[in-house]
């Protein structure tokens, strides 16, 4: 792989924006997309687990519906993609073994020889289930996927809306998660920016590199 010039990581994240309105006319392209799927499911999460899945929204009877439960954030309407990022609950060991069957199919070996990594990741949900806090360390890896969700798109020129302002139980019940074991967290809607978005152009609202990193 040839690295990007950090002129152009520069360039693509401070193109970036929280795109407030959206061309409806304009598409992602399938190959775009797939690229931004990749980025998804190729997210990093604590010991690998994904506790997630991804609700891709493309359908705009569903958008519709899920307008007014954005606090009618346009966005969401308009946009080419809208994900609806979900946490998986309760993940316990046997999930975890799962994911180590995963990893033996791909990289080989065997369960035996993964014993002390899969005690390592038992006992880490042992605890965390006690202390009460196991949804809400699964819920923080889905800001992970976000992240890099974001900047995928940044660099391959789409634009992008992360969003909290809605409703996540009144999702779920749109999307049939109600009663399973995801539940929705966050949403991003994507696509291209309208050319009348003013937001576009202007500047970013940051604070100095200095009052924010320190080296130490």
């Amino acid at each position: 792989m040839t690295p990007i010039s950090t002129t152009q990581l520069d360039a693509a994240l401070d193109w970036r924006y929280a795109t407030k309105q959206f061309d409806a006319t304009r598409k992602i392209p399938v190959e775009t997309w797939a690229s931004l799927e990749h980025a998804l499911v190729s997210a990093p999460s604590s010991f690998g687990l994904q506790p997630w899945k991804f609700f891709v929204v493309s359908d705009a009877a569903v958008k519709a519906k899920l307008l007014p439960l954005s606090w009618g954030q346009a966005q969401v309407a308009d946009c080419s993609h809208h994900v609806v990022f979900a946490v998986r609950k309760g993940v316990d060991v046997a999930y975890a073994d799962k994911f180590l069957a995963r990893q033996i199919e791909l990289r080989g070996g065997s369960l035996e020889a993964l014993a002390g990594y899969r005690g390592m990741i038992a006992g880490f949900l042992t605890n965390i289930t006690a202390a009460g806090q196991l949804d809400t360390w699964a819920t923080k890896q889905i800001y992970i996927a976000l992240g890099q969700f974001m900047a995928a798109a940044a660099l391959l020129g789409v634009d992008a809306c992360p969003m909290e302002g809605i409703n996540p139980a009144a999702y779920d019940e749109v999307l049939g998660l109600t009663g399973t074991e995801f539940a929705t967290v966050v949403a991003c809607s994507a696509g291209y920016r309208a050319p009348g978005d003013k937001h576009a152009t202007a500047a970013k609202v940051r604070f100095p590199v200095k009052d924010l990193v320190q080296h130490v």
